[in-house]
């Protein structure tokens, strides 16, 4: 069984580290999977790119910039991603049908790499991983609340468009023409809230939706000692740290920054210090009134597995979230988790078994989870479910045995097995 799983990048980025760690799941497990990218980071001989020429590759850097010109005529849009994906001549689907494989497991496809148009000349059947709610939407990577993929786009938030023939119904029409060619094209939402919203678009009627998580290689996200991991990060060993980080953790509004500055001027305590990764130090950073360390970007897994190790723990105050890599990280780290109950959070955070769920933007409830797991009289016992919680459902193993399964029942009509 040939899989050729399609992504943007191999290893950079959230959408890229979830992508890779699946493809390296199914090698583990014996299956020939391959990788194929518009920019690759690694040198993993499994990951093969398109840009392999010198044009091609100022070609694959310039691409996401292009996708984006026809935004230029939207000047109220929000700070949400939206992704026209109009552009298109990287031949990439040339490319999939030379490699011929069994299956083509899409993920993040945007950025130029992957128009509608080209997924009906994909000779081979397609699963697509939904790492946000793009495919089934008009062009925004998340809805800000908006229900209108339920029905046809337009009027677009994320746009600030009054129009209802905007872009994003554009787009939603060519998709629902793209899409009605495609019945047999399986949907894996990575979350059970990101299944159940593409259960509910109106462009993904009739195809079938599964809910098969993301997944993490749990020998490498592990407990380590924690008075160590603090030295080699010349953090505090007699304080409690407590973590925040994402990609643009403190510019891209969607990862709660400013609802956890809201809920962290309310937390008290002497013993707390504030660990900030993905981020440099602002020109002119908030005061907690408690001491806050900004580490800066944080690439390879053993460095992010020894910080998740040092803290106390985890916040991710996202306001709308898929399936965190950063909270199943700190879990495996046997690190609870603190975060608000939208999106795929509660798939990972068990509330007061290895974490806490607070109200959905609610920053004073937020703050008393942070108090809450702090203090809690069985904090070691959460850790413990913290590490068992992934190992039981994330686990590399788990999870390629799900995929497989159903690679399996796609190869072959007609059986259909529960996954």
């Amino acid at each position: 069984m040939k899989i050729l799983i399609v992504n943007i990048y191999d290893v950079d980025g959230g959408a890229a580290r979830a992508t890779y760690r699946i493809h390296k799941s199914l090698l583990a497990e014996g299956i020939d999977s391959q990788m194929l990218v518009q920019r690759k980071k690694s040198d993993d001989a499994s990951v093969e790119t398109l840009g392999k020429t010198n044009i091609k590759k100022i070609i694959n850097l310039l691409r996401p910039s292009i996708d984006r010109v026809p935004l230029i005529f939207y000047r109220n849009k929000t700070k949400t991603l939206f992704s026209p994906s109009w552009f298109g001549f990287s031949n990439i689907v040339n490319t999939i049908n030379d490699i011929n494989p069994d299956v083509v497991h899409l993920h993040w496809v945007c950025g130029g790499l992957i128009r509608a148009e080209d997924l009906v000349r994909i000779k081979a059947p397609i699963v697509w991983g939904l790492l946000d709610m793009w495919s089934f939407t008009g062009g925004c990577h998340y809805n800000e609340y908006c229900e209108n993929f339920k029905k046809n786009c337009g009027n677009c938030k994320v746009l600030g468009s009054d129009k209802d023939y905007d872009l994003s119904r554009l787009i939603y029409n060519k998709k629902k023409k793209i899409y009605d060619q495609l019945p047999n094209m399986v949907i894996i939402g990575h979350s059970r809230w990101l299944a159940e919203s593409a259960k509910q678009s109106s462009l993904f009627k009739g195809n079938r939706i599964l809910n098969i998580p993301s997944t993490i290689d749990t020998s490498i996200f592990k407990p380590l000692n924690k008075d160590i991991s603090r030295e080699i990060l010349s953090l505090p060993k007699n304080k409690k740290l407590v973590l925040f980080g994402a990609m643009s953790a403190i510019s891209d509004p969607r990862k709660g920054f400013n609802e956890l500055v809201d809920a962290l001027y309310k937390l008290k305590g002497e013993d707390i210090e504030f660990v900030v990764f993905g981020s440099s130090k602002p020109k002119n950073p908030p005061n907690f009134g408690f001491k806050t360390h900004y580490l800066g970007f944080i690439n390879d897994d053993v460095s992010l597995a020894n910080l998740y190790s040092a803290v106390d723990l985890m916040v991710v105050p996202s306001l709308q979230e898929n399936l965190s890599n950063a909270i199943i990280e700190s879990l495996a780290c046997a690190t609870p988790v603190v975060g608000f109950d939208i999106g795929g959070n509660s798939d990972m955070i068990e509330f007061k078994k290895n974490g806490y769920l607070a109200k959905p933007l609610d920053t004073t409830d937020l703050k008393d989870g942070i108090e809450w797991v702090l203090n809690a009289s069985n904090y070691d016992e959460l850790c413990i479910n913290a590490r068992e919680k992934v190992m039981k459902d994330f686990d590399s193993f788990v999870v390629a045995k799900k995929y497989i399964t159903l690679y399996e029942d796609i190869l072959k009509p007609g059986i259909k097995s529960e996954i």
